[in-house]
């Protein structure tokens, strides 16, 4: 006995019609998924060599100039040779090897302050959610830190604490809050209102597991782009505050205290601040390349 075939009639043919043969599968992955597309593209992919070759250059410096950033020669402010590829200094040390050494120290600085300053930025900017009181405090203390610039905060603290490394850290740290803890507080802000966090609250969860397990996954975005644009900052205060005579104590060698030194003897010896110019320049370029992807990888949620 043959079953008669049923029509569809209405908006179920209509919907039936519309919709594709195949459907498209959703995009599995999370977070982690997306910023490793974002090394994929051309930004990225660039951001990546660039980094990776100079922090293996950092990496290898003992291997590289095994003498150290500190042997000293008698033929002082000569001009590039064989033997040192661009001059040495007024000390008879090598241009080249202090700069790998200066990229070195750098890099230490930048690589821990800001993921400190963005670990303790987040954790101010997201404390109103568990104290209103405690939330409007730490936004005044963040006001009265973004009102001081950079340059000028830095140098305070460092004539508080002293020149040198740790002070370096402390400032980039104190001076990277202000843009943290506002994120996160714009992000609290807008999430906290969502109907997942509401639901959580009426079935009883705890503030601090709705803020970790609902509320900072949705902050994460923004936050970390912010931290790949700071680097770009922190990687200016340290050079800002060496040239002026505040950065890493000598013999020690930093790219800006190089420029400062090198600034003296820019018309007899150019390759003396060439040298550590184009490595500041081209590790800032990096991370503005760097936050350029993983921005585009965030918006593309």
């Amino acid at each position: 006995m043959d079953i008669p075939k049923r029509t569809l009639t209405g908006p179920v043919a209509a919907a039936a019609v519309a919709a594709p043969k195949t459907a498209r599968k959703p995009e599995r992955g999370g977070t982690f998924v997306r910023y490793a597309k974002a090394f994929r593209t051309p930004k990225g992919i660039a951001a990546a060599v660039l980094l990776a070759l100079l922090v293996a250059v950092a990496v290898l410096a003992p291997v590289l100039a095994p003498g150290g950033y500190d042997q000293q020669a008698r033929d002082a402010l000569t001009g590039p040779s064989a033997a040192h590829l661009l001059g040495t200094d007024e000390f008879g040390r090598d241009i080249l090897v202090r700069t790998i050494y200066g990229l070195r120290t750098d890099l230490s600085l930048i690589l821990t302050a800001v993921p400190v300053s963005m670990v303790l930025g987040t954790l101010l900017g997201l404390s109103g959610y568990l104290s209103k009181l405690l939330g409007s405090a730490t936004q005044r203390l963040l006001d009265i830190i973004l009102g001081f610039p950079g340059l000028i905060l830095g140098i305070m603290i460092v004539l508080m604490i002293g020149a040198g490394w740790t002070s370096l850290f402390v400032a980039i740290v104190i001076a990277g809050l202000p843009g943290f803890g506002r994120l996160a507080r714009a992000g609290l802000l807008a999430q906290q209102q969502r109907e997942y966090v509401l639901a959580a609250r009426v079935l009883g969860v705890s503030r601090p597991k709705v803020l970790v397990r609902h509320i900072l996954p949705n902050v994460t975005d923004p936050i970390l782009v912010q931290a790949t644009v700071f680097m770009v900052v922190a990687i200016f205060i340290e050079a800002g505050l060496s040239i002026v005579g505040l950065g890493i104590n000598p013999p020690n060698p930093s790219l800006g205290a190089m420029l400062n030194v090198g600034a003296r003897y820019v018309s007899t010896l150019p390759t003396y601040v060439l040298g550590p110019g184009l490595v500041l320049l081209l590790l800032a370029l990096a991370f503005t390349l760097l936050s350029d992807a993983l921005n585009e990888a965030a918006t593309r949620r």
